[in-house]
């Protein structure tokens, strides 16, 4: 189950179409990664558009889909 809930500006925003959703604005994750606070190293980042059905990981990323778009995955 999805659920987006807010309204107005700075909130979520969802096409209600669960086979292939999209989500505004895009989506900021930071984390701490493997090699976080390591010799200085900064948080992982994982920063993406969700978009009818497929994921654009910006360039930001600091994982090895930085720069490309895939199929979001099924799930049940």
């Amino acid at each position: 189950m999805i659920r987006v809930e807010g309204a107005g500006p700075g909130c979520w925003g969802y096409n209600d179409n669960p086979e292939a959703p999209t989500f505004t604005p895009s989506v900021l994750v930071t984390y701490n990664g493997p090699n976080a606070g390591i010799d200085g190293a900064p948080p992982a980042v994982c920063h993406s558009f969700v978009t009818d059905g497929r994921i654009q990981f910006l360039g930001d990323c600091t994982h090895t889909f930085a720069g490309q778009t895939v199929d979001l995955a099924d799930f049940d």
